[in-house]
This record gives structure tokens, C-alpha cells and sequence, in this order.
């Protein structure tokens, strides 16, 4: 099973989902605060069972709605995911991606670690 890395410091709060392997499979945005990261915790494992994924990479989209992961494509080319609360809020992004397997891949292991417990850093 893998863990919320939470990490507090002067500025906030934000937290990686990291998976058993020691691998990060997402992380969140600078929080004002230990609640607020525990509250953006408590929303992915709240969302990410339940959201369906938006490909941003192909030629007609078929949007989906919130919450959901959105796939898409950064500057260099690769694949990226995005997991959106059911207010359209980014709470969770992930590393680049090479493949879309690898990035639809990253999205399946976050599903699969929603529930991890939280360690403080």
C-alpha cells in the first residue's frame, strides 16, 4: 500500500501520493495550511475511485464531467494526468509521462492507493 507524504513548512502544506514502491504518482498544490492538504487528501480519495477519464490528447474529446482525471499533453510531449474534484478544482497532478499507457497506468495506481494513510515528513 502506498502513503500521502504530507509535508508542512512555513509557506503551507502540500502532500505526493506516493505508491508502495516508493514510486510519486501525484502531487498536489501548495495549501495555506496542514488541514487544507488534509482536506485536498481527503477529496482525492473521495473522487479518484469515481472519476472517469477525459482524453485531451485525441482529435474529438468527449468531455466528461467533475470529478475526473484529464490526460493531456505538456511542452515537451509528454503525457500527463490531472484528477479534478467534483467542483472543477485540481487536486492531484502527476509526472510526465513517455506513453499514454504509462500516464492511463499512473491514473490506475492512484485509484488504487486513494486510500493510503497519511505520514507526516
Amino acid at each position: 500500500m502506498g502513503k500521502y507524504a504530507l509535508k508542512v513548512n512555513e509557506k503551507g502544506a502540500r502532500f505526493n501520493l506516493v505508491a508502495g514502491n516508493g514510486e510519486v504518482i501525484g502531487v498536489s498544490e501548495q495549501y495555506t495550511s496542514e488541514s487544507a492538504a488534509k482536506n485536498g487528501i481527503e477529496s482525492v480519495r473521495k473522487n479518484a475511485p469515481v472519476a472517469e477519464i477525459e482524453d485531451q490528447t485525441v482529435a474529438e474529446v468527449e468531455g466528461k464531467k467533475n470529478p475526473k482525471f484529464e490526460i493531456y499533453k505538456d511542452k515537451a510531449g509528454e503525457f500527463r494526468f490531472r484528477l479534478k474534484a467534483g467542483n472543477g478544482e485540481p487536486i492531484l497532478a502527476s509526472e510526465g509521462y513517455v506513453s499514454k499507457a504509462g500516464c492511463k497506468n499512473g491514473i490506475e495506481s492512484v485509484r488504487k492507493n486513494a486510500d493510503s494513510e497519511i505520514k507526516k515528513d
